[in-house]
């Protein structure tokens, strides 16, 4: 879990990671402790001293003895074993310290409070409250929405609004736009999402390095006709810009060089309804609402599922990348819950 005042991660790549894990907390009092024990490693031969592996968080041990606060007990007595978001609530107007998601509830809790590194977390908990939902799915969405509107101490990664933007490619150039002034779930040719101007600057300049792209051919370099631009002459750029490849050839190695960043239009005319089966109580069941990459809510039925989609929706990259995979793959059924729907379902 990361400090409060840690920088917010850019995820510029879109694809879906079902699988993250929640970085831990130092506190004071660990850290002595943890110096200790790297000095003691260091002597027996193990990791340097000064220097630590990546941290681990460890699963819930039934063999490990109770360590949490007793105030707690109640809420971890009552926590299911089964999908859903958990919220650690701190003292003042019952704000809301961190906000999580897992497949096995109870056993996540326990984890939290088991892990010494997260001691700043569970002392400032008073209460730990929680939303089943009937898979991963719904508690990845459920999860996104609650950071992003109740704005947790400890969540970091999602909590902040960024300045989304993109990379578009038109007639061999490409220029950055923002989700503020192009639908990103309608254009076409968008490659990346990133938090910022300049990040989606960098990850640019990095592909060109990478594959040795002229910056002046993709317009952000200013070119003297008839001499090479300043990469070529120290052969990071391929010479398109001095006739010593043709604009063919470079173009070929852009394409390549954009293709894993291509963002994937909505491809659906209208709202759908993502169904999901708790596998642990198969008369549990949620129907998501997504319409344009944007989760919509959840509904029981598809009567109240279709009115979820009365809500304007613009693109967002949190449920995108939750969405992109599980949809474009049909690794969920789908039910359209627009009439003009032409999307997938149709084989398109």
């Amino acid at each position: 879990m990361p400090q409060p005042d840690a920088a917010p991660v850019v995820h510029a790549a879109h694809a879906l990671d079902l699988g993250v894990s929640t970085d831990g907390i130092l506190t004071a009092e660990v850290a002595p402790l943890r110096a200790r024990a790297l000095r003691f490693r260091s002597k027996k031969g193990g990791t340097p001293q000064g220097r630590s592996g990546p941290r681990v968080h460890p699963e819930f041990d039934e063999s490990m003895p109770g360590e949490y606060p007793v105030h707690l007990k109640e809420a971890i007595a009552d926590m299911p074993t089964a999908p859903g978001v958990y919220i650690f609530h701190g003292e003042e107007g019952d704000l809301p310290l961190y906000i999580g998601k897992s497949v096995h509830l109870r056993n996540r809790v326990l984890s939290h409070l088991r892990n010494a590194q997260e001691a700043r977390l569970w002392r400032q908990t008073r209460r730990i409250s929680h939303q089943r939902t009937a898979g991963e799915i719904g508690a990845l969405l459920l999860e996104a929405r609650l950071i992003k509107e109740q704005q947790p101490l400890f969540n970091q990664k999602l909590r902040r609004n960024r300045q989304l933007c993109s990379l578009r490619l038109r007639h061999g150039q490409l220029e950055v736009v923002h989700a503020k002034e192009v639908n990103f779930a309608t254009e076409d040719r968008l490659f990346g999402l990133f938090g910022s101007r300049r990040s989606a600057l960098d990850a640019l300049a990095q592909l060109a390095d990478e594959h040795r792209l002229c910056l002046g051919a993709l317009g952000l370099e200013r070119l003297t006709l008839g001499k090479p631009c300043f990469r070529q002459m120290v052969n990071r750029c391929g010479g398109v810009c001095c006739g010593a490849e043709s604009r063919q050839a470079h173009d070929a190695r852009l394409s390549c060089a954009l293709a894993a960043l291509q963002v994937v239009c909505w491809p659906y005319s209208g709202a759908i309804g993502l169904v999901e089966t708790c596998l642990q109580d198969p008369v549990f069941r949620q129907i998501h609402v997504v319409r344009n990459w944007c989760y919509l809510g959840t509904a029981p039925d598809e009567e109240a599922a279709r009115a979820l989609d009365s809500v304007a929706a613009g693109f967002d990259a949190d449920s995108y990348k939750i969405l992109c995979k599980p949809i474009l793959c049909r690794q969920v059924d789908i039910i359209e819950l627009s009439a003009t729907d032409k999307g997938l379902s149709d084989g398109g």
